[in-house]
């Protein structure tokens, strides 16, 4: 009788054992992949794209000559058809084809630059004709990145100054939980329309030289849950159910072994 109840036991925890057991191997991060320091690169460089709204400063000595090109943006009220409350800085959303309209200007391709070829094409059709000596600053307004998946805290994270590693996207949604997959981290980059995912594994070192380590605006990182965590699901939703069992087989024995 005893034998069977230590047998029934015996059965039960090893079920928990092996449902709920996770590698060390599995989670530490930065494990494998000796990589060579020199080809680590540091640089980053924001590429504009369809959708990013934009914030254009131009400044110059002759101040009346900029005003043309800092338009605040206010809001008018329908029966006195004056501007009220606090005006903002007028931002500039770049269509699907990558053009902005920009005052007295017009249009300008703007989409598939970096910063700095943006800033240098607004100084060439600033310079001499309306702007002397332009000094051009250019923001995103709308950065974002969105952590979702198997962290603590998964939502879209807005980035101020336009540079996050994939390391620091997940740092801001808590790191992964214990059971997040750390060895297919997806990233997901729209480019030239296209949706491209990339795999990334944070068990090695050459996650520093990934494609993806820095990220860019609107690029969405995922964290799937591994096979033990699915597996506690489904054990944690059946737990009522193998005890149930386990009375019934215990009952059993006892009838069959008096």
């Amino acid at each position: 009788m005893q034998k069977a109840y230590k047998v029934v036991f015996f059965i039960l925890i090893s079920s928990i054992t092996f449902t709920s057991c996770v590698s060390k191997k599995d989670i530490t991060y930065f494990q494998n992949d000796q990589i060579n320091q020199k080809i680590v690169s540091n640089s980053y460089k924001t590429i504009f794209k369809p959708d990013d709204l934009l914030q254009i400063t131009i400044s110059a000595l002759d101040f009346e000559s900029v005003k043309s090109f800092n338009l605040p943006a206010v809001n008018f009220a329908t029966t006195t058809d004056r501007a009220i409350g606090t005006p903002q800085q007028q931002t500039y959303l770049i269509d699907n084809n990558g053009f902005i309209d920009f005052p007295v200007i017009g249009k300008l391709k703007i989409g598939g630059l970096t910063r700095n070829e943006a800033i240098e094409l607004l100084k060439n059709k600033l310079d001499p004709d309306y702007v002397k000596n332009p000094t051009i600053n250019i923001r995103i307004a709308n950065y974002t990145i969105t952590v979702l998946g198997d962290v603590r805290r998964p939502g879209t994270y807005t980035i101020p100054n336009e540079r996050i590693t994939v390391l620091e996207a997940i740092g801001l949604a808590g790191d992964l939980n214990i059971t997040g997959k750390r060895n297919t981290i997806k990233v997901i980059r729209e480019v030239n329309n296209e949706k491209i995912q990339f795999d990334i594994d944070l068990r090695s070192n050459k996650v520093f030289t990934s494609p993806v380590y820095y990220l860019q605006q609107n690029d969405l990182v995922y964290v799937d849950q591994n096979k033990s965590s699915s597996q506690d699901a489904a054990f944690n939703r059946n737990t009522g159910l193998f005890v149930s069992i386990g009375s019934i087989i215990v009952s059993l024995i006892a009838v069959l072994t008096r």
